[in-house]
């Protein structure tokens, strides 16, 4: 029979729901990510300081084993100046994940015009961001917030005082931030990703929009000598607001604490113009003029 002559009707079966469509993305994009052998050396090498932390605790709460290892009684204590240092040590290994993982995520789709194929399935453009970034934001969890939450957790069993009741700040604080970081990384990292097709380039841009306006901002400060420099310095900015959720010492001086509120507006911006950015480029059709 020619095909003309067939009858053709719209699918009326049970139809896949969102979640499910937007899982399918998620579970390839997790494979597409671990499917180099560096995303799998570059995680343990975050991994490392970690385990380092984790045996400072257990020094730090077991006399008998400090004495043997260090040959000496030293004590020091496990504080919140003590996380900050956990939390940002994670953070700069997961700003490594990231630069290399989401060029992964996105510029393949894009320098093999597969977007169009990808979005004429029963998924959204919404759908097809938040499965990508459902995935790098996994990815970079691991690095960040779940290692540093089992080491407060460890540092609250071990401890012979009721520790964890009494800090459960820095618990908090240490989620948070790292939360905070990583949103910021993955929806910036996605966004540069989908401008630059070539993947290696892609990481050196997400590491220039890091350090280089941090650089402009140490001239204007140093130049200007103001304080206001510092919201161009992403470092200086993460480190400020997670000394401020952990209730650490201040790393810096009070003539160049930046108010929380202005961290925070700077920090919404950059996500904002990293929307803009997926927005404008995440798109089932190019426009070629001829």
């Amino acid at each position: 029979m020619s095909v003309y002559k067939h009858e053709y009707r719209a699918y009326t079966g049970r139809l896949t729901p969102l979640w499910a469509r937007v899982g399918v993305v998620v579970r390839y994009a997790l494979a597409e990510a671990w499917s180099s052998k560096i995303t799998a050396v570059l995680f343990t090498l975050a991994m490392l300081p970690a385990i380092v932390d984790l045996v400072g605790i257990y020094l730090a709460n077991n006399p008998l084993a400090r004495a043997l290892i260090m040959r000496g009684n030293t004590a020091f204590d496990i504080n919140a100046g003590f996380f900050l240092k956990v939390l940002a040590t994670q953070s700069w290994f997961t700003l490594v994940l990231a630069a290399w993982i989401a060029p992964r995520l996105v510029a393949f789709d894009l320098s093999d015009n597969a977007l169009p194929i990808l979005l004429s399935h029963p998924i959204s453009r919404f759908g097809y961001v938040v499965g990508k970034l459902a995935a790098l934001f996994s990815c970079l969890s691991l690095a960040t917030w779940v290692p540093c939450l089992l080491l407060f957790i460890y540092q609250g069993y071990s401890s012979a005082q009721p520790w964890m009741r009494a800090n459960l700040r820095i618990g908090a604080g240490l989620v948070t931030g790292s939360l905070v970081w990583i949103a910021l990384l993955s929806i910036l990292g996605l966004a540069i990703s989908s401008w630059v097709k070539w993947r290696v380039v892609a990481t050196g841009v997400i590491f220039a929009a890091v350090f280089v306006p941090a650089g402009v901002g140490g001239i204007v400060t140093g130049v200007l000598r103001t304080k206001w420099g510092f919201l161009l310095n992403m470092p200086a900015m993460m480190t400020q607001l997670w000394q401020r959720l952990l209730g650490a010492p201040q790393v810096m001086r009070d003539d160049r604490q930046l108010p929380t509120a202005a961290i925070a507006a700077v920090l919404v911006s950059i996500c904002l113009v990293s929307v803009a950015m997926l927005n404008a480029r995440i798109r089932a059709r190019d426009e070629v003029r001829g």
